[in-house]
């Protein structure tokens, strides 16, 4: 008979299976405040005869700002970020593209549901303006199934939730896997929040694949 107590788990003895990644980047003031200074001129250009977002309201614009000369800077950061995870994941392809870069404006009260981004491999977010109130990103636990039973918990920890919410500020980048569900609260600022969302996927594969679907 085996007693109780000679039941040991050991941390180094615990196995953590399938682990999905958020990887976060903080630019520098000096180089953020360009990159942004350059972004809210391009999107003071695209907004100029639109009205202003009432609450509750957001704007994309479309998914090739990626193209504009003002974006290069934030180009470059992304491609970087991109390569290093790659590198990271030890993956053999060596050749791949932005498939689309969008903004996103959110006024007080705008939030954004719960989803990812079919047919590519990564996807991101980098933050142009962020305030108390409209500075996370909600990531949520890919596995359904784990949906099945919902016990009661003593404590909400990492290894137990189905959610995780992530903080931002100004100059914060993100990349995760394209396929990881995300949602956006409600702005409960004042003032508008503005991302820069993005996708990237490996570049035989948008040649001769499906189009990305964002």
């Amino acid at each position: 008979m085996i007693e109780t107590t000679d039941i040991r788990f050991e941390t180094s003895q615990v196995l953590r299976l399938f682990p999905t990644f958020v990887w976060t980047a903080e630019l520098a003031t000096e180089n953020h405040q360009k990159i942004n200074d350059n972004i809210m001129r391009k999107l003071d250009a695209l907004r100029r005869f639109l009205p202003d977002l009432k609450r509750r309201e957001s704007w994309q614009s479309d998914h090739a700002l990626h193209n504009s000369e003002e974006f290069s800077g934030l180009v470059s950061c992304i491609n970087a970020a991109a390569a290093k995870v790659m590198d990271f994941l030890k993956i053999g392809h060596e050749c791949f593209e932005i498939t689309g870069c969008w903004a996103n404006i959110g006024a007080t009260g705008a939030a954004h549901g719960m989803h990812s981004h079919p047919n590519n491999f990564l996807s991101g977010v980098y933050y142009v303006r962020t305030h108390a109130g409209a500075n996370t990103i909600n990531f949520h636990d890919p596995r359904s199934q784990t949906g099945i039973i919902r016990p009661s918990v003593t404590e909400l920890t990492a290894e137990n939730a189905d959610q995780v919410v992530v903080k931002v500020k100004n100059g914060t980048l993100l990349v995760f896997p394209a396929w990881l569900p995300h949602s956006v609260d409600a702005n409960s600022a004042d003032r508008a929040r503005i991302s820069i969302s993005f996708n990237i996927m490996f570049s035989s594969y948008a040649e001769n694949m499906g189009k990305p679907l964002w």
